[in-house]
Formats: C-alpha cells, structure tokens, sequence
C-alpha cells in the first residue's frame, strides 16, 4: 500500500535517514561548540555519562550537562543560562512551576504511592477533569507511565475493539521507541536494523504540502487525505488509523478538510481514528486539545510529556464510551498507573493553565511569534516557510547543513530548540515565557540565519 520509502520521507527532504530527525550526537560544529564552551569539571562528567550509558542516537553521549531549571531557563554546569525552546516538549508552564511542586510535596508527605489494587483521590480528580475536558463524549482514560506505554495501551484497544490488528499510519511520524511505537512509526532512526516489527503495520505519505509525493504543487489538494481511504478500501480489514493530529518534529497542521475525510473515511471502513497529541495537547497550539482546530470526534486521544507538569513521567490515553470493552483484559495495568505523585501534579498543571490564561496566551503569542519572524525572514535566503500552531512554531530551510548551523550559532547565544526532519527549526517555548524572552529569541534565530553558513 505505502509508496517506496521503507526510510520515511528522509529522501524527499533532503536529509539522510541518520539526520531525519535533525538533532542526532555526531559532527564537526557538535565538537566545535563543546571545545568552545565547556569547562573541565563539565567535560569529566560527560565521560562519566558516556561512561555508563549505553550510547544511542541522539542522546548518549550527550552535548553539555545541566545543573539547574527555573521557568523558561536551564542552568548548565558551568553557569551558564540557557533559554529553552526545547524540554522535551514536557514543559507547557516552565520548569519548577510553584504549583506543580507544591502538589508533589503534599502528596509526597501524605500518599507518594499507590498500589494497583486501590485508587486515589488524585488520580479520580484528573481522570474526571480529563475525560469532562475530552473532545468526544463520554469519555474515559487510562494512565500510563508515558507516552509510549499510552501508544501501546491505544494500539491493544483498538484490536479489542474490532477484532482487527492492522494499522495505518504515516511515514515520518513519531509515536514512541518501544517496539509496537516504531511500527506504526515512520522515522528510519528507530525502525532500521530493528525488525521485524508488528505484522499488519501499514503506512502512508503525511499531510506535507512542501515535499508531496502526490504532486499536488503549489496548490494542495489533500490527495494524501484520499489516499488513506483508498487503503481501507484496498485492505478491508484495518483496525485503526493513527496520526499526529499536529506533526510536532516538523509542524505540519493540516487544513479542516484533511481530518473531515480521514474522519468520514474511518467511519466507512470500519476503522478508528486515534490521535497522537503526546507533545502538543495542553495548550501547546492554543487548544487544550489540537484536534478541537478541527471540530470533529476521534475515537482516541493519547496524551504525555507535560501532563505530569514537567516534573513526572505521566501519559493518558482518552477513549470514548463505546470503547470501554476491555474488563477481560489488562490493557495497561502498569505500576504507577495511577501515582497520586504524577497525578497530583498533573491536576496543578491543569489549574495553572486555566487560572494563567494559558490557552488564549498560547494562541495570542504564537500570533505574534509568527507575524515577527515572517517579517525577519522574509529577505533571508534560505528560508522556505515559517508555519506554526500557538507556540508551536517551525522555521523550515531548504539545507540540512543550514539548520544545524544556526542551531550552534544558538546554543552559543544562550537559545536550545529541536531542528526536526533534518532542516525545520522547531521552537516550543513553555507558555508563559516572559515575552521579552519570547522575542529576544526570535532575534537571536534571525540573527543565526543571517549568518554565513560556514561561520
């Protein structure tokens, strides 16, 4: 079903497999930045990680050390701040927000664990404010101890709920490490050397109008969209279409039009649609949840990183009514399923955002962001779209070389962001950056462009 390209779109973006996600622990300016700025005692305990670690792309060896995060900013070992527009995407409120802590403390000292057999106040408390919250109704959650684990539980749901195991999914996206995630996964630096993966995993081109292998041009006209339902058709039998509803690593957003007909397609061909919003959801594009953009019912939503406020592993997934059909099995059962830690913190990152104003903030800065860096950009050649979703925003260029470039012309200014897909800028601030932050990283980005690429 899947056009030829078992590495992703890697090719059709101009980077390797190995660079398709951008920020991978290898490379001459990677050395010449660590030469440029670290110190002795940073560079001893690098070892020591690289040491202990069992090393993999993209994290061991790592690049610097930290000592510290407060707000918007991390502190290295030797001092220096650090503006993040990176975290993992877990801190939608900043690192160390006052809240989440005071919650944690509280239950650290009252209920820091929480055996499987017995439930917690906690733990009601957000999988009531969750599932009231939850684009589709009546619905209900499962916790999980990350995004990955709430992947798989969607996964196991779906073959339950329709006596199917085939998937669909996109090439490029990002699901998760473990090994049912890398099989509806699209990116070669997980999936290569690795298989076999999960049998009936079928995948298909992603919404992205700048490399369409359809040939829409300049005028997009969802082929890809229809080409889903054409493989339902084809297949018959498939249990579920997964999506990021937001493409993160790249900040891809689809029109209206496209979840419509994925939407309708489903309905037709007897599939479900989960959506993969485990970076994006909780404000990150302005929404609580991205796919309320759209205005239609998914049948899943998997959410994670910030939902444990940036300082515990927690990942949910959300289900409508219909699918509660799992009694008989154990479709997560994990440890700390139900931590009062994690949920304790995930409640006081949902008040934060409602008491901050953090969703119409998110809408209303990303306005802002994306208006300034339009305006400088627009005569730095180079440069082939700035997009984005709230304060999720991606700066695409037309060089991999490029985008790495300004990435360490940035880490030496004092700036972290992600570079995904081999060459888009992603900036992610938390949502309540100061906005003298905000824009002084936009500058410092318009800056790093401007540059020389050899420089």
């Amino acid at each position: 079903m899947q056009p030829d390209a078992p590495a992703g779109q890697a090719a059709a973006h101009g980077a390797g497999p190995d660079r398709a996600e951008g920020d991978i622990n290898l490379g001459q300016r990677r050395q010449a930045w660590q030469d440029a700025h670290l110190d002795t005692a940073t560079r001893e305990l690098l070892a020591e990680d690289a040491r202990w670690f069992l090393h993999q792309s993209m994290s061991t060896p790592c690049l610097n050390a930290l000592a510290g995060a407060q707000g918007a900013w991390l502190t290295d070992t030797a001092g220096r701040r650090i503006l993040d527009f990176h975290g993992n995407s877990v801190h939608p409120i900043g690192h160390g927000h006052p809240a989440v802590l005071a919650a944690m403390q509280q239950a650290l000292q009252t209920l820091p664990f929480s055996p499987r057999r017995y439930t917690n106040r906690p733990a009601v408390e957000l999988a009531r404010r969750l599932c009231q919250a939850a684009p589709m109704p009546g619905a209900r959650v499962l916790f999980a101890p990350g995004g990955t684990s709430a992947v798989g539980m969607a996964l196991k749901l779906a073959r339950l709920a329709t006596g199917r195991f085939k998937t669909l999914s996109m090439w490029d996206a990002f699901h998760g490490a473990s090994l049912d995630a890398i099989s509806v996964g699209g990116e070669a630096v997980f999936r290569r050397g690795i298989g076999p993966l999960l049998p009936g995993s079928e995948h298909v081109p992603p919404f992205d109008p700048g490399h369409c292998v359809f040939g829409c041009g300049g005028h997009c006209a969802l082929r890809c969209a229809d080409y889903v339902e054409h493989c339902l058709r084809q297949e018959g039998d498939v249990a579920a279409v997964i999506v990021e509803t937001v493409r993160s690593t790249d900040v891809q957003v689809p029109p209206a039009d496209y979840y419509r007909r994925l939407r309708s397609a489903c309905d037709r061909h007897g599939a479900l649609l989960i959506l993969d919003e485990i970076p994006i959801a909780l404000g990150r594009t302005g929404y609580l949840f991205a796919v309320e953009r759209y205005g239609i019912e998914p049948d899943m939503i998997v959410l994670g990183k910030g939902l444990g406020g940036g300082s515990m592993p927690l990942a949910a997934l959300l289900a409508r009514e219909g699918l509660n059909v799992g009694t008989q099995v154990s479709l997560g059962h994990y440890t700390h399923e139900k931590s009062p830690l994690a949920c304790a913190a995930g409640l006081a990152l949902l008040d934060v955002i409602e008491q901050e104003g953090l969703l119409e903030r998110s809408h209303r800065l990303g306005q802002l962001a994306l208006q300034r860096l339009r305006e400088l950009t627009a005569e730095v050649p180079g440069v082939v779209e700035v997009r984005g979703a709230g304060l999720l925003i991606g700066i695409e260029l037309d060089d991999p070389d490029r985008a790495e470039a300004v990435l360490y012309r940035c880490l030496a200014d004092g700036l972290s962001f992600k570079v995904g897909q081999g060459q888009v800028l992603v900036l992610a601030p938390p949502l309540n950056v100061d906005e003298t932050d905000l824009f002084w990283a936009l500058d410092c980005v318009a800056r790093a462009l401007r540059a020389p690429v050899g420089s």
